[in-house]
């Protein structure tokens, strides 16, 4: 199990940030190795259902995620099976007239696919891509 922590200060209220963030079909936006979102389904909770591909170094892996926790305005967590076993725990803060995102993230690399000498590689690649991912979010919401 591989683990990724990090948070950004983003300069919009919680309100906006959770809005935006939460809402499936932009993960292509910002996210750079997200290639397609399809098939979103609004949940009971608040939350969301969807089916995902992804690109993880050179294999293109799908996915359905889905909301298994939703706080109004201060944490989401949704997990994912399918290519990739993940668990994400955003956590949403206001921070003078912004939004502090912090996300926690549990994932297992797909050995069989990807073979156990890519994955120190993998794991530092889903790590900057990571923190490129919230840099994306907080241009875009900050523009």
């Amino acid at each position: 199990m591989v683990t990724f922590k990090d948070s950004i200060f983003i300069n919009a209220p919680v309100e906006k940030v959770i809005d935006y963030h939460t809402n499936p079909r932009i993960n292509t936006k910002y996210w750079p190795s997200f290639e397609d979102v399809k098939d979103v389904e609004e949940l009971p909770s608040g939350g969301k259902k969807d089916s995902w591909v992804y690109k993880m170094a050179v294999v293109r892996l799908e996915d359905t995620t889905e909301t298994i926790e939703v706080i109004p305005n201060q944490r989401i967590v949704t997990k994912s099976k399918g290519g990739v076993e993940s668990t994400f725990i955003y956590e949403y803060k206001p921070e003078g007239e912004g939004t502090r995102l912090s996300v926690e993230a549990e994932y297992i690399v797909p050995i069989p696919v990807l073979g156990k000498l890519a994955e120190t590689i993998i794991v530092k690649m889903n790590k900057r891509e990571g923190r490129t991912s919230l840099e994306n979010l907080k241009d875009r919401l900050e523009s």
